[in-house]
């Protein structure tokens, strides 16, 4: 999983990246510090995959990770230029998700870009550089198409998908809106690199003291989550600088900060959770004295393209699939009491993935 981290200047997106990755990604008060993309590989918290590695006494324990991709702050103008946000946009193209970083404290020792909070403004700006640098991405891709529409149909089709688009664009609207007419435009869409087809999540980055209530009497947070509400997305709320703090510290430590501030999680926990909501994925686990691993595949992956993830010999010779939950394993204490108790199942081709299954694939190539 690849997110890429978007927002104005001074939003604390830098300082969130730092705290999220550890990567000691520069981070100060005065735009565009950021002048090159910082990519971060952050491990996916699971004790799942802890617990079964100390049953297993796994010599290597590996769990799922995503990337994250910071890139400069995004000011109005971006895509003519202005600021040196829109040269890196082209660095969250593969992304799976964008992570749209908003800042919702008033703080008068942190400049704010445009000179004062204003939610709607500022998820707007973002969203509206988004959509000009898609246009632009986008009449390219007009002009090599209509080169070779009147004598190929399948160039034909796309230019007429083209077009559809690009007035949903040029109307301000991502491109998502686009209404499609078959499963077709729905892969082609999805294949044009196009940043506003990527879902997006909110993060509203608020000062410690609004993190008790998960942000419920900060009006900001609000106006970020009714926003968000209109167009079926998510919000997680964090405090960069609480979480710059958590990333000093060990497990245990972090735990007992955690319960000193009343929260449940920190704020790379409810990122993933978002993220694994909002793109459908989903772990499942392998287990064995060599390694312990979690992998992340997509809600409703047949076992066979289970297999894939492993290894592509895994789904070429699939025969089997050797299946048990995570937490009757761990009950149980082995794989061959487990089996003894009848709770360990042999699955075919179309069996579904479930999240904490734990698997041996049985193949032959």
């Amino acid at each position: 999983m690849k997110l890429g981290i978007v927002g104005l200047p001074n939003v604390g997106k830098s300082t969130l990246f730092n705290s999220l990755t550890k990567a000691g990604a520069q981070a100060a008060n005065y735009p565009f510090c950021t002048i090159d993309p910082n990519v971060g590989v952050v491990a996916v918290p699971d004790k799942r995959i802890e617990l079964l590695g100390k049953m297993y006494s796994s010599k290597k324990i590996t769990p799922a990770t995503v990337d994250f991709v910071d890139i400069a702050g995004l000011v109005k103008g971006a895509s003519k230029g202005e600021g040196l946000g829109n040269q890196f946009l082209a660095n969250i193209r593969e992304c799976d998700a964008i992570v749209h970083v908003v800042r919702c404290f008033e703080d008068g020792n942190v400049i704010h870009v445009d000179g004062s909070v204003d939610l709607v403004r500022d998820i707007e700006t973002i969203n509206l550089e988004l959509i000009f640098s898609d246009l632009e991405i986008l009449e390219r891709r007009i002009a090599k198409v209509s080169k070779t529409a009147r004598m190929d149909k399948g160039a034909a089709k796309e230019l007429e998908l083209l077009n559809r688009i690009k007035e949903t664009l040029e109307s301000d609207r991502p491109a998502y809106e686009t209404e499609l007419k078959d499963d077709d435009e729905q892969k082609m869409i999805t294949t044009m690199g196009l940043l506003t087809v990527k879902p997006v999540i909110f993060a509203a980055n608020v000062k410690d003291e609004d993190l008790s209530d998960d942000g419920a009497s900060n009006p900001h947070v609000q106006a970020v989550r009714s926003w968000a509400k209109d167009h079926n997305s998510e919000v997680f709320v964090i405090s960069a600088e609480i979480e710059a703090e958590i990333a000093e510290l060990d497990d245990d430590e972090r735990a007992e900060f955690l319960e000193g501030l009343g929260l449940e999680k920190a704020g790379l926990d409810k990122l993933i959770e978002a993220s694994y909501r909002t793109l459908g994925l989903m772990s499942f686990l392998t287990a064995g004295e060599d390694e312990t691993r979690a992998w992340t595949i997509k809600i409703g992956t047949k076992a066979p393209q289970a297999a894939g993830k492993i290894h592509t010999d895994f789904e070429r010779g699939f025969i089997k699939a050797e299946v048990v939950n995570y937490e009757d394993l761990l009950r149980e204490g082995s794989l061959s009491a487990a089996r003894e108790k009848g709770i360990v199942r042999m699955e075919g081709k179309d069996y579904v993935v479930q999240d904490g299954d734990v698997i041996l694939f049985r193949f032959n190539v």
